[in-house]
Parts: structure tokens; sequence; C-alpha cells
């Protein structure tokens, strides 16, 4: 009798649980679509996500914290938030949550908390939409286009306007652009409606209205035709690398600023979250987002200089296998990159190791790199042996890490995994570029073997939509 009535207790709060939950997230999107604030839960995103994944989320705060985090405290944050005036602003409700909990005095009521909390919160100063271009419709183009769309909520920050390609555009070439933007093989469907516009050559993303421009070179567009102004030009098509090819995308009628997708020569290479605020969006035009490796390395590696000093060291990355190797076995143009790409590991170089010192001066000539390609087709691991000038643990390693994944200027950019079981699968969709397996870390005196997992395609994208905000000057009152 008494274990049916426990049971009878589990269903009824497990009833209560997810009713909680469906009220959290109808306030999370009433507030993100009526208010432009996005509630986030420890950097991880909570807008559109089912009652199931914010649980999930929830757990993972719980255990991130170690701290009695529940749904219930969240839902209780999250009205406060709704009940008091905030201007357009990402609010981490997870580091809220952890605060209110470290309290002393716990009689303080939530609203009275999240106010004093947010009490310097204010409207960031002339912040203006800005219009955007993306110039290719690759891998990382296509993720961008659904994040552009999925994030753009009242339209007050970053607005996609068109994506240029090469080719005709037609009935059949619409159909077909639409069809890989909805549907991917590793990052699943689009949480959204993509309808082709056959007449006006574009396509309705979301119900907004995203022109197709065929163009051979930038100087044959004229965007202000198009009713585009002052555009961001984002390049992720690979084919210019340097300041004076990057330039042609100004030539063009309404086109301001250009952001490139790799690294590049002759430019700033920016690792968003450790050097974009050494390069002024006023005074810089054209800007290189650097390489999803850099991007997965530098945090972790900035954390480490920072607090221990690294001496040299090797970064081996193993990387998903990439459009730029073959399918079967064919003519390529580098060494062993022309073997078949899902059948085999393939030796390749990397330049990550010398791009790392252009967002960190302090380790030029300090580290060497490679890389090898395997047979997934996303998700990578970076392992870094590195020799520190000074004696370390485990467990020393692992808790400066999980500072700056919890509080700074890196909590974007550094996810802290707990798990035991986690492999790259794991990993896709994590909008974080470095996850830090704390699980993984040897430490033997001086020199340390830390791994670093990055999701190539996700995780980079999140870091190119962080710097164009930052160039675009559209950046929101965040509080993490």
């Amino acid at each position: 009798m008494s274990t049916i009535t426990n049971y009878e207790k589990e269903i009824v709060n497990q009833t209560q649980v997810r009713r909680a939950t469906v009220e959290f997230i109808t306030i999370v999107n009433d507030l993100w679509y009526d208010k432009s604030i996005e509630l986030v839960l420890f950097r991880n995103p909570l807008v559109d996500k089912r009652a199931s994944e914010v649980l999930n989320l929830i757990n993972y705060a719980k255990e991130f914290v170690s701290k009695p985090i529940s749904i219930m405290n969240a839902l209780e944050i999250a009205r406060a938030i709704q009940s008091i005036d905030l201007p357009a602003s990402k609010l981490d409700i997870g580091k809220l949550a952890y605060e209110f909990h470290l309290l002393e005095n716990d009689s303080l009521a939530t609203v009275d908390f999240v106010k004093n909390q947010l009490k310097d919160a204010t409207e960031a100063a002339n912040i203006k939409p800005k219009d955007v271009v993306l110039y290719g419709f690759g891998r990382i183009g296509r993720l961008l286009a659904r994040e552009l769309s999925c994030k753009m909520g009242r339209g007050s920050q970053l607005r996609l306007r068109a994506i240029v390609t090469r080719g005709k555009i037609n009935q059949d070439v619409l159909e077909k652009r639409a069809s890989l933007l909805s549907v991917d093989s590793v990052h699943g469907d689009f949480l959204g409606t993509v309808q082709v516009d056959a007449e006006n050559n574009a396509l309705i993303i979301n119900g907004t209205t995203v022109h197709m421009i065929s163009a051979s070179q930038p100087e044959d567009i004229d965007y202000t035709s198009y009713g585009i102004e002052d555009a961001l030009i984002i390049d992720n098509t690979g084919a210019f690398r340097d300041k004076e090819a990057l330039a042609r995308h100004l030539a063009p009628n309404g086109a301001s600023k250009v952001l490139l997708t790799a690294p590049g020569k002759g430019i700033p290479n920016i690792v968003h979250g450790v050097n974009n605020l050494e390069h002024n969006p006023d005074l810089v035009d054209i800007f290189s987002a650097a390489s999803c490796t850099t991007n997965a390395i530098t945090p972790v590696l900035k954390v480490l200089e920072d607090n221990f000093g690294i001496k040299k060291g090797h970064l081996e990355t193993i990387h998903a296998y990439t459009n730029d190797q073959n399918l079967v076995d064919n003519m390529h143009n580098k060494y062993r990159r022309g073997r078949a790409a899902a059948l085999n590991m393939v030796i390749t170089e990397t330049g990550a190791g010398k791009a790392v010192s252009k967002a960190l001066p302090a380790l030029e000539g300090k580290l060497t790199s490679s890389a090898i390609r395997v047979p997934v087709p996303n998700g990578s691991l970076a392992i870094l042996n590195l020799q520190l000038n000074t004696t370390v643990t485990e467990e020393s390693v692992n808790a400066i890490m999980k500072q700056y994944a919890l509080e700074g200027d890196l909590v974007e950019q550094i996810k802290y995994s707990l798990s035991n079981e986690l492999v790259s699968t794991d990993i896709i969709g994590t909008t974080a570029p470095s996850i830090f397996d704390s699980k993984a870390t040897i430490a033997d005196g001086d020199t340390i073997v830390i791994y670093v997992w990055y999701d190539n395609e996700y995780g980079y994208s999140h870091q190119v939509m962080r710097l164009a905000k930052h160039i675009a000057k559209v950046r929101r009152y965040t509080y993490y």
C-alpha cells in the first residue's frame, strides 16, 4: 500500500513539474517576442524549447552549480522578470537562480531580488537594426540563416535580408535551396517555415522575405535596389581571404561592413570573448571570425595562460570531415585529402596553433599543431598537451575552468561538461565554441593534457553571430 501511495505522489509531483515547465516556456517565449528579452539557462537557449529539453537543462544547472535549482525556482524568477520593466536584454536565469540560493537572507522577495540584480539594466544607446546579407549558402551559411531567422524576435538586432549565390535562380533552384535550409542530416529539421516566392526570386523564412541574389562577383550587386541599406556582408564562401579581396564587398551600394567566416590575412582575426573589444567597429570595416578550431581552443588557452602561464604545447585536432574532402578516392590538390572522407582517418595540417597568437599574442611561437580528419560529419575534438609555468593538479585545472564557465567574460565561450559518458554526437547543437571535458583532464606536475570538444558548425556559427552583433553594434544588455 505504501509503494502505491508513493507512486501516486510521484505522478502528482510529475504533473506539477510539467505544468510549471509549460508555464515557464510560455513566459520565456512571451518575453522574447513581446519585449525582446531573451532568457537563457547557463548560456543554453530556452526560446522555442520543449518541456523535456528545459527539464534536462535544469538538471544540468543543478549539477553544475551544486545547488538544488528546480523548475519551480526558474519559474518564480521568470515571473519576477515578467513583472518588472526591463529593456531589450539577454538574461541568464540559471545565474539568477544560483545567486538567489546564495543569499543568507532567504526572506527577500524574488521580485525585489531580481530588481536589485538587474538595477543596472539600461537600454543600449543608439541600437539600430542591421541588415545582413549572407554571401554564400553552404554549411555555415545555412546555419546562420536558421539562427538569424529564429533569433530575429521583434527585428531590433540583425535582420537577414538577402542571400547571394552563383548560378541561375529559378523555381527549381529556389525549391532546392529551401529544402536544404528546411532539413539537415546533422542538425535536423529547421524549427520554422520556409516558402518559395519564385516571382520575386526570394525565400519567405518565418514569414519574412529573404532575397536570393545571383552574382559572380561582389561588384555586380546593388543592394539598395532590394531595399537593403548599410548592410553587414557575411562571407562564408571562402573565396576571398585577404583585405583587398574582401574589400570588393564594400564596392556595391548598400554594404558597409564585411565579416569573413574563415581565417583572414591583413584583417583582425577575432575570437569573440577574447579579443573582440580590441577592434572598434567604428574604425574597422572588415573582420575575420577565424576558424572553428581557433574559436574552440583560444578561450580555454586564455584561461590557462592568465592563471598558470603556458611555456609551450602541441595541439592535435580530431576533426570531422568537411566538404573540401572527397566522397570517394579521387584527385585532390592536398596530400591525403583525396582519400574517401567517410572511410578514412586522414592526417592533414591545421593553422590553428599559429592562429591562436592573433588573438593571444602571448602564445606567439609556443604552439605546434596538426589535424586528423575522421569519418564523422560533424563534432570535433581538440587535444591540448601543454607545459605550464607552474605545477597544477587535475582538480586545480578543472576548478579554474569551471569558474570561468560560470562567470566572467568567457561564459558564452566555455561550456563545462560534467559527463563521464560524453561522446562526439552529444555535443552537436552546443552554442558554446568550447566544451571543456572535465572528466578527461590529465595533470602531471607542470604538464597537462586537456580535451576540448566543439561543434565545428553550430558552435562556430554562434561565435560568428556574436561577432556580427558586435560589429553591427546591436548587443543588448546582458546579465551573465
